[in-house]
């Protein structure tokens, strides 16, 4: 090998002889010969003369010296420490509280760097954009935390959303002490409150915008009253059924009102067709009878028209009119019977065709059936 032919040592000097590259047999006792402590040219580096080596460099290195540069660099990692803990970042969607030996300042930090004095400030971070607490059973079948009873006492298994924003970090912070939580049960007890106030129905599909409108001034009425500087900004029902154990049943309920309401629309039907065919049939009657009010008027009227005009006639010549009222009446009475009446001033007639005056008499019309009233 290369090494070998440097006078019979190795890389380092060594070697030859049976030895090996590092100038030591494979037999040789360790810290034996050289100097240094045994870390010459014929032995394997000192791990002390490399620690002692490492700290002269070191000094070198620190001003004043080993000592004195220690104390130096705690100094400057504190004051790192502390530049770190005095400033913090609010971000946009955040609003920060600075407190002074915990107690709040009026300021209220906006998005952006800042500074306080730690450990004798803090800070408290508040989120002001719009967050959701969700209420119900979302899935869990055993839970009873949607579980409300209506007010016609039907259970009804209503899931809904709670959305709000901070209005007032400090009142949010230091007013309540747990806003979330306290926000959450004031949600429950308001729309526990309305759904017991009104029908499943309402709940269901009929009125779930009051519903949810009622819920919200309840809320917000609350929490106004306790100070928690948060606005309510909607809480929609996502979901409301009833529970699982009586859900067949009320399915079965359902349908029979479904059947109840088609029932009376088709009665409904009936009855307007019922009531139209009456209405026209009315309507009909109605004007037969005053067609025959006006007949009738109009009869009597020509009726009593004609009498005065006879009377009129009759106080210009009395005498004529009787008679020829005698006669015309006569005539009407006499035209269909079946007498002969003969004046006794023309004296007898040698010859009276008394038959030809019956067979033409019968043979007028309406003869047949006057004969059986005459005498």
């Amino acid at each position: 090998m290369p090494w070998s032919n440097q006078n019979g040592g190795g890389p380092w000097g060594g070697g030859g002889n049976n030895q090996g590259p590092w100038g030591q047999g494979p037999n040789r006792p360790r810290g034996g010969g050289g100097g240094n402590g045994g870390g010459g040219n014929g032995g394997p580096p000192d791990l002390e003369d490399i620690i002692r080596r490492s700290q002269d460099r070191l000094r070198g290195v620190v001003p004043g010296g080993f000592n004195g540069g220690i104390f130096a660099i705690i100094l400057v990692v504190i004051a790192a420490f502390f530049v770190f803990q005095s400033i913090y970042t609010v971000q946009p969607d955040e609003r920060g509280v600075e407190l002074r030996f915990g107690k709040p300042k009026d300021e209220i930090a906006g998005p952006g760097l800042h500074f306080h004095f730690w450990p004798f400030e803090t800070v408290e971070i508040v989120k002001v954009t719009e967050q959701q607490i969700n209420i119900g059973a979302r899935g869990n079948a055993n839970s009873s935390e949607g579980l409300m009873l209506s007010g016609d006492q039907n259970i009804v298994n209503v899931q809904f959303s709670l959305l709000f924003t901070v209005t007032d970090p400090r009142a949010y912070l230091f007013n309540l002490e747990t806003p979330n939580a306290t926000l959450q049960q004031v949600a429950e007890s308001a729309m526990r409150e309305v759904v017991g106030r009104r029908p499943a129905q309402d709940v269901f599909r009929d009125n779930r915008e009051g519903i949810s409108t009622q819920v919200r001034d309840i809320i917000q009425g609350t929490m106004d009253t306790y100070g928690a500087g948060v606005a309510i900004n909607a809480v929609p029902i996502e979901d409301a059924a009833p529970p699982r154990e009586v859900a067949d049943a009320f399915e079965e309920v359902q349908r029979a009102e479904q059947d109840e309401d088609r029932f009376v629309e088709e009665a409904n039907q009936y009855a307007n067709q019922k009531l139209g065919q009456a209405r026209g049939q009315a309507a009909q009657v109605r004007e037969e009878a005053s067609a025959y009010k006006d007949r009738v008027v109009n009869e009597a009227t020509g009726e009593a028209q004609r009498f005065i005009s006879i009377y009129d006639a009759y106080k210009t010549a009395p005498d004529v009119t009787r008679e020829r009222i005698f006669l015309e009446t006569m005539e009407q009475v006499l035209k269909n019977s079946n007498k002969i009446i003969l004046d006794d001033k023309q004296g007898v007639v040698p010859y009276l065709p008394l038959n030809e005056m019956l067979r033409q008499n019968n043979a007028q019309p309406g003869a047949a059936t006057n004969r059986g009233g005459n005498p």
